[in-house]
């Protein structure tokens, strides 16, 4: 996918290293977008293979507004497990467990998940209950009844409450387009570590871009990617470098099944249809 491609070598030609938040060290910059036509083809980067699965289940839980992490670890999705094992060693309650034995028990034991799985007010929250507002509901019903408007907005940054979340929003506000029976969508994320978040940040709201089309009627167009702090970790250089070395190939698509309402798409609605990507590559994520 080129346009993840030229990202990447704006912020190792124009980055300039930085500290950051995590004592990793980074190569950053500021502001960058990207645009992808998803008449092309569903944006999920081939020079490394991404976990779709992943992405997807993601993504319905932060539709359902759900905030607590047993759902994704039920279905051995790894993305959110860091935060609450970090937070739950500083407890009096830890007894060195290992993250393994954590999540475990995460998975098996509901009154230990609800006390120490949970995020906080994080994007699901944000979404459907922004101090009583469900703003995904809200906004769905103005693409279908106000379709030339210019507030189809959703935010998921509230800070009234960041204090309270795992991890303040990095895909904090989007924003939906309707022009001749389709719909666009342009997100603004303050903070993208390039070589993990990025990929599964582009997927994901191309994803969710195509599900509000479905629902309201209307032929899914382009994600408009909007960069804030843009940066690469420094334990990622390699990565990136070995993905600049590949060779693209062709997109895939992503088939949905109709539904009238957002909340009843379940994971078998979706079908991933000609990804054959290189192989992964791994990554330390920096909490």
């Amino acid at each position: 996918m080129k346009q993840y491609h030229e990202l990447i070598k704006h912020v190792l030609e124009n980055g300039q290293e930085r500290d950051d938040r995590t004592s990793t060290g980074v190569i950053g910059t500021f502001g960058y977008q990207s645009r992808y036509d998803l008449s092309e083809g569903f944006p999920l980067i081939t020079t490394k293979k991404v976990h779709f699965k992943s992405i997807l289940v993601e993504l319905l839980w932060f539709i359902s507004g759900e905030t607590n992490i047993q759902p994704l670890v039920k279905k051995n999705v790894r993305i959110w497990n860091d935060w609450p094992y970090a937070k739950y060693q500083k407890t009096e309650a830890y007894q060195g467990e290992s993250m393994e034995e954590f999540i475990a028990k995460i998975k098996e034991d509901d009154d230990f998940a609800l006390k120490y799985g949970d995020l906080g007010p994080v994007y699901g929250h944000q979404w459907r209950n922004f101090f009583g507002v469900d703003q995904l509901h809200k906004v769905i019903e103005d693409l279908k009844n106000n379709p030339t408007s210019r507030r189809h907005i959703i935010s998921a940054w509230n800070p009234a409450q960041l204090e309270d979340m795992a991890l303040p929003p990095c895909h904090a506000f989007m924003q939906f387009y309707v022009h001749n029976n389709t719909l666009s969508l342009q997100l603004y994320q303050r903070s993208a570590d390039v070589f993990l978040g990025v990929p599964f940040n582009i997927a994901s709201y191309a994803l969710l871009l195509m599900m509000v089309a479905k629902v309201c009627g209307y032929q899914a167009k382009d994600f408009v990617h909007t960069l804030g702090d843009v940066h690469i970790y420094k334990n990622h250089i390699e990565q990136v470098n070995l993905q600049l070395q590949r060779d693209f190939r062709p997109l895939p698509a992503v088939r949905i099944a109709h539904r009238d309402n957002i909340l009843d798409f379940v994971e078998e609605d979706f079908e991933l249809i000609g990804y054959e990507p290189h192989p992964h590559i791994a990554g330390k994520v920096s909490v």
